[in-house]
């Protein structure tokens, strides 16, 4: 969303009749009319000329700065006659926009323009519908920096004041740009569309080559095409909830404690992903039983994974840990924590 877009106003858009810019346009064309047209006339300097004409757009009735020749008593009866419109239009301008709010509105955008470029290892979200706001959700919840792109403003009413999001177009890209896509860790298109969602996952490969692209894909034909275009995870929604159901039949035990592991609110239970940029050099080469993190952390390590990218589950204690090693393991929040430190300074 640019500044520009809250200076028209009356309606609220572009077409209004009541528009700021147009009423100090209009202001600053009669002020150089005036000005110009005394001097002309009248032979006043550029001092004498601005005031008169000041004084004759704002309709105040002072007395001129010296009398007028019958030449400028009629450029000057035109004048105010043009002026009293071009006067009474600036009020309501300036009427409406502190009326709507606009002026709050603008401070608004210019502090959250302004948090969005101190940004740095964000996450993007676009689209603001049902998934985009469960996203926003969770990473609220998690503290996470993150911004919104949607084209729809209405969506964003009522949502807290503190949340930064930029209403444009996604697949434009000055808007991810704008949304700090050069520094950006993730992007997540939640988009209800999937031509829309493979344009921005293009854009965002091209103008950030390392950037982690996850995208939703409503048809199944679009997942190789978002994959083709830069994704690196394509989720489909309504695939993942059938399945979901699906093996509740058989499995409803299992399916319902993983469903509560993977909803933190309503469990002690954690989960998460420790990768190998986070381990202390001192660690590779170490096995996981020389590690002795069960008995350290409390955490239990429930996967390794290699360097070919595949997820040993239940890994052998003997497993030596490499550069390539992520973990997935299991525990509390505080157990996690102290995994984390752990192997950070091991």
């Amino acid at each position: 969303m640019k500044l520009s877009h809250f200076f028209n106003v009356g309606s609220g858009g572009k077409n209004s009749l009541v528009s700021l810019p147009k009423a100090l346009l209009l202001f600053v064309i009669s002020l150089v009319v005036g000005t110009t047209g005394f001097i002309l006339i009248e032979g006043y300097s550029i001092h004498d000329a601005c005031y008169m004409a000041i004084i004759t757009i704002s309709t105040v009735g002072f007395e001129e700065v010296k009398p007028l020749t019958t030449n400028g008593q009629i450029f000057a009866s035109f004048y105010i006659i043009f002026n009293i419109g071009v006067f009474a239009y600036t009020i309501s301008a300036f009427s409406v926009y502190i009326i709507h709010g606009e002026i709050f509105k603008t401070i608004k955008l210019q502090k959250m323009e302004r948090k969005i470029r101190e940004l740095k290892d964000h996450i993007i979200i676009c689209g603001h519908g049902k998934y985009g706001r469960e996203v926003q959700n969770y990473f609220q919840t998690h503290n996470k920096d993150f911004v919104i792109i949607d084209h729809d403003q209405s969506s964003f009413d009522g949502e807290d004041p503190s949340l930064l999001y930029i209403v444009d177009d996604t697949t434009k890209d000055e808007v991810l740009i704008q949304a700090g896509i050069k520094r950006a860790r993730s992007i997540i298109t939640a988009l209800p569309d999937d031509t829309e969602n493979l344009y921005t996952v293009m854009a965002a490969r091209a103008l950030n080559p390392n950037i982690n692209i996850i995208s939703r894909a409503v048809h199944d034909r679009a997942i190789d095409k978002l994959k083709l275009g830069g994704a690196n995870h394509v989720i489909i929604p309504t695939q993942i909830g059938g399945y979901f159901m699906a093996t509740l039949e058989s499995k409803p035990n299992a399916v319902e404690f993983f469903s509560i592991l993977t909803n933190e609110t309503l469990s002690s239970i954690r989960y998460a992903e420790i990768c190998f940029k986070d381990l202390n050099n001192n660690i590779i080469g170490k096995s996981i039983k020389d590690l002795n993190v069960r008995s350290v952390t409390g955490v239990n390590i429930l996967a390794v994974m290699s360097e070919e990218g595949k997820y040993d589950v239940n890994p052998d204690p003997s497993t030596i840990l490499t550069e390539e090693t992520n973990f997935i393991v299991l525990g509390t929040q505080s157990q996690i924590d102290n995994f984390t430190e752990f192997v950070k300074n091991y």
